[in-house]
């Protein structure tokens, strides 16, 4: 019996250890004119975490304000000061670039909700990174592909000039088959595209692609449609996200992007999400919800399996990628990147709100280019 207590005894105290508390620091964008994207990959995260009910998962969640010095700040704070497991939340590609690989130095797994630079998913890739949302090039690639396969010959390309932005025209170069009328690069967070536009029209374009995030697509999107450039817009999910669709209105509909997730997607996890989403926060969720969302409950179906303190077996549990995604069927390539769809959407007006749905399928099951360069 009392072998038996104290085998006991030392299997209620591994149990414990397994289950221990977790830390999670959320650095992301809370103010300024990207916040809507940080604000909707909080609300997602969060409403997950939520609705599992853990007591065990705590969140410290701060605002970077877009710039990369205050992610650099915050991140050191968070693995000195806070002691977090596990960091996660950065939207902008030039943040992640400033964080993500000190963190994963000091031995922290950081889970992407969003940036997903080509320089982490290549030779710069680590078995504590994961990006849950894409490898950033994905879904450039899918316009690129739809844009092939609508016969477009003579594209104007446009996109911001800092990591995301070569890696949306590299993408979009890579599946895309004609010539180009013109490529330009932006600054970030540039509001007025006098002269771009100018470009455009002189280019003898037969169609524009553009990759112009938060409120950047806002401005782009309202100038060209006062310019009269009657050309095609293609562009990926970001620059048709809920938020920018309602800002800008009319002058969106009808146009095509490309994305990895729509709210119309037939699957029990998705309508799960977009319902309990509208509920709790009064408006329809945006990729960088469902990003956020799917990010958490990749997390905890984690914790389920592996103590966060032993690498191997947490990154494991984390590759395992044991849970029900939003975005349907969803699978690690072997540098922590999604293996996945991407579809082609057309902007609608339902009732009074503007938003997507699902018009076709640019790519299947895929991956990214930057597999085998991945050496970890």
């Amino acid at each position: 019996m009392k072998k038996f207590l104290m085998a006991s005894v030392a299997t209620a105290l591994l149990a414990s250890a397994a289950a221990a508390d977790v830390k999670v620091g959320m650095i992301t964008t809370l103010s300024g004119g990207g916040a809507s994207l940080g604000i909707d990959t909080r609300d997602g995260f969060m409403l997950a975490i939520e609705a599992a009910g853990r007591s065990d998962v705590s969140v410290v969640i701060e605002d970077d304000q877009q710039k990369p010095d205050i992610a650099v700040q915050l991140a050191d704070k968070m693995i000195q000061s806070e002691k977090v497991d596990v960091l996660t939340g950065i939207v902008w590609s030039n943040l992640a670039m400033a964080v993500v690989p000190a963190a994963t130095a000091q031995g922290l797994f950081y889970l992407s909700t969003n940036a997903a630079p080509a320089q982490l998913a290549g030779a710069g890739c680590n078995a504590n990174y994961f990006a849950i949302s894409y490898q950033n090039d994905n879904l450039h690639e899918g316009a690129g592909a739809y844009v092939a396969q609508e016969g477009y010959k003579n594209t104007f390309i446009l996109a911001p000039n800092y990591p995301a932005g070569h890696d949306s025209l590299n993408g979009f170069k890579r599946f895309y088959t004609g010539d180009l009328a013109g490529e330009v690069y932006t600054q970030l967070g540039q509001t007025d595209y006098a002269a771009e536009i100018a470009q455009i029209r002189a280019s003898g374009a037969d169609s524009v692609f553009f990759f112009l995030p938060g409120g950047m697509g806002i401005s782009f999107l309202k100038q060209y449609a006062d310019s009269g450039v009657d050309l095609p817009l293609v562009g990926p999910a970001f620059s048709f996200d809920q938020n920018i669709l309602q800002a800008v209105g009319d002058a969106a509909v009808g146009v095509k992007n490309s994305s990895t997730w729509s709210k119309d997607l037939d699957n029990a996890a998705n309508a799960t999400f977009v319902a309990a989403y509208q509920e709790k926060y009064g408006r329809l969720p945006s990729i960088y919800a469902a990003q956020g969302y799917d990010t958490a409950n990749l997390l905890l179906s984690a914790i389920d399996k592996a103590d966060v303190n032993d690498d191997a077996a947490f990154g494991a549990a984390l590759k395992a990628a044991d849970f029900a995604s939003v975005r349907g069927e969803f699978s690690f390539a072997a540098n922590n990147h999604p293996i996945q769809n991407v579809y082609v959407r057309e902007v609608i007006k339902e009732g009074e709100i503007f938003t997507n749905k699902i018009v076709g399928t640019a790519l299947e099951d895929h991956a990214n280019a930057y597999v085998d360069e991945c050496k970890m």
